[in-house]
């Protein structure tokens, strides 16, 4: 009991140091508003599928106008000519609901907590199945005029 009460007093005293704490935090935002131009590395990096590897995609006006190979796999990908494939953040999210309403048994969005935008995507349809997975990662999101990587665009 003796210590007891010491040690409630220090923490009463403490408690009137700690001054007006906020304690409700604000929620993030739950909808990501598409911007007009954008950039992004994606990481496509399991299933059984053309797009793997890891790419920097540039889109303006919700199309894909620029994409290059950050690994072998993408840039064998980009030099089969499958660029078409490369998505927009905006397609990652569609595919993700599509495997939602069609009942997939994982799908896994999660956004960055300043804007929502879709920061890792993991989709499998059966858990069952194997390599049927898509999973995406969101790297290095910048809006407006980002930096290219090369002077030379693969698309």
């Amino acid at each position: 009991m003796r210590r007891l009460v010491p040690c409630a007093a220090l923490a009463v005293l403490l408690g009137g140091c700690a001054g007006n704490v906020q304690s409700v935090m604000e929620e993030p935002p739950t909808t990501w508003t598409v911007p007009g131009k954008y950039a992004f590395t994606l990481v496509s990096d399991c299933g059984e599928r053309a797009l793997t590897g890891k790419f920097r995609v540039t889109v303006e006006s919700d199309k894909v106008t620029r994409t290059e190979g950050l690994d072998d796999a993408a840039r064998r990908a980009l030099m089969l000519r499958l660029a078409h494939l490369v998505p927009t953040l905006r397609q990652l999210e569609a595919e993700a609901e599509t495997a939602r309403r069609e009942g997939a048994e994982v799908v896994q969005v999660e956004r960055d907590l300043a804007d929502a935008h879709p920061t890792r995507i993991m989709i499998d349809e059966s858990a069952t199945a194997t390599d049927d997975e898509s999973c995406y990662t969101i790297e290095d999101y910048t809006i407006g005029l980002a930096a290219e990587p090369s002077a030379t665009p693969s698309r």
